[in-house]
């Protein structure tokens, strides 16, 4: 008599579980998953501010020490449980401590949906501002830095302008997820992962051919041993962690939509490769620009790398709105596509948990965020002064969920897979099943036991020392 596999079980007693139509399709959703605006501004910033390709070279060791196994281990709890964050580990036989790591991956993914829909909101702003040319019309008698930044001001601080760009974020969103796995999230990552791609290759293009591009690459790319210190490790493990979407819920929810003939490890190693690629290709992007502006000593950090001092390139060069609306295409097409992959986490939670139809489980996720995103947007401009731990309510929910709650999530994957669960699981779905030929099983449970806690758990001490 055959078996069924754990996934199948849960398949005939749950009902077919939707799953991408396409390995194509189950790249680009998962890419457009971890490809965010931690790509696109924080590697740039964390690259200058720890010592350019010093940080490059280490930060890519991170991804595969770190990024890799622990990306295979969320996939194969996903795809073995069948089910959401939460879900996944009940079907696996969890007790209640440990399916609370994946509640607590829920609840950190919808504190981050909270304000990553105003941040979104920001990138179609900056998108529209840039396509009409309002963003350029400027103060002639003012500095240009001062220019763009009063105008970051008013499009990021205001009470009206980011509201809008916020609500019509989240309504793409709901229109998307509404329709389905295949149909919604899946057919739009197969349209706007390439768009993504074209338009960085264009804008790598352009970068590489200005005055000084040759400084910049080699600020970038031409590492100085020397500068590598245990504070640049630190900070190339943290930005190896967030880049990748680690800890969200994002991988075991996409995960439960994986085929059984999915190879896990094959996957996660190409979902980072073009990870690691956006990252570097957005460092080819800015450096060169800033350094043939002289601008290399500007902030590059968040806000102010993307809505001021590249504003202030993209106007030093010909065609401006052009390279300018490229840009911020570039900026929203990765927010959309991390938005809905948040949300996913959420939706499947209740539609999973409490049996709703897809469209109600999108409702009841999507429409509290025209409450919760606008406090969130809104504590950034009038309600600025209402502050908890020096806070912000906006600075507060991400520091909570992605300086803390991301990290413990993840230790609490690792400890589950690799102490806790039976072993066969993760070695099963690393293998399929014994389909996959030879496979690195034993090494990415050696660090899934041993070396990714201990990674994950400096990130977070750093953060409480740091503070």
């Amino acid at each position: 008599m055959k078996l069924l596999s754990t996934h199948s079980i849960f398949d005939v007693i749950m009902g077919k579980k939707a799953q991408f139509g396409s390995k194509i399709g189950l790249v680009a959703a998962t890419v457009g998953s971890a490809v965010g605006l931690g790509n696109v501004w924080r590697f740039p910033a964390e690259a200058q501010a720890n010592g350019g390709a010093a940080f490059l070279v280490v930060y890519i060791a991170c991804v595969f020490l770190l990024g890799v196994p622990v990306m295979v281990s969320e996939f194969a709890l996903g795809r073995a449980g069948r089910s959401d964050a939460v879900g996944a580990f009940k079907n696996l036989g969890a007790s209640k401590p440990w399916w609370g790591v994946g509640a607590l991956a829920v609840c950190a993914s919808y504190m981050i949906l909270c304000f990553y829909m105003v941040v979104a909101g920001w990138t179609i702003e900056y998108l529209w501002a840039s396509l009409t040319g309002a963003l350029y019309e400027i103060d002639a008698s003012a500095s240009m830095e001062s220019s763009f930044t009063g105008k970051m001001q008013d499009m990021i601080g205001g009470s009206y302008r980011p509201l809008v760009a916020t609500y019509i974020t989240i309504l793409i969103n709901i229109c998307v997820l509404a329709v389905g796995v295949q149909k919604g999230i899946e057919r739009l990552s197969n349209v706007l992962m390439p768009v993504l791609f074209l338009v960085l290759l264009v804008m790598c293009g352009v970068s590489m051919s200005l005055d000084k591009a040759a400084e910049g690459l080699a600020y970038f790319l031409n590492p100085d041993f020397s500068k590598i210190t245990p504070s640049v490790v630190l900070n190339a493990l943290g930005q190896a962690f967030f880049s990748l979407s680690l800890g969200m819920g994002i991988l075991i929810t996409y995960s439960s939509y994986f085929p059984n003939s999915t190879k896990l490890t094959k996957t996660a190693v190409t979902v980072s490769l073009l990870d690691l690629l956006v990252a570097m290709m957005m460092g080819i992007i800015i450096f060169p620009a800033i350094t043939s502006f002289g601008l290399q000593d500007a902030n590059l950090e968040g806000t102010t790398l993307v809505f001021v001092t590249l504003p202030e390139v993209f106007n030093m060069m010909p065609w401006t709105r052009l390279w300018s609306t490229l840009f911020f295409l570039l900026l929203t097409v990765a927010a959309i596509t991390s938005t809905i992959s948040i949300a996913e986490v959420t939706v499947a939670f209740v539609s999973d948990r409490f049996r709703t139809s897809r469209i109600k489980a999108c409702l009841i996720t999507l429409m509290p965020l025209f409450v919760f995103s606008t406090v969130c947007s809104l504590s950034l401009g009038v309600w600025s002064g209402f502050r908890i731990a020096d806070m912000n309510i906006f600075n507060l929910l991400d520091t909570v969920a992605t300086n803390i709650i991301l990290p413990v999530v993840s230790i609490g994957v690792c400890v589950y897979l690799g102490w806790v669960a039976p072993k066969n699981i993760l070695q099963d779905e690393i293998s399929n099943y014994g389909k996959a030929g030879r496979h690195p099983g034993y090494l990415i449970r050696i660090i899934i036991r041993y070396i990714a806690p201990a990674l994950i758990s400096l990130v977070l001490i750093s953060y409480f020392l740091n503070v």
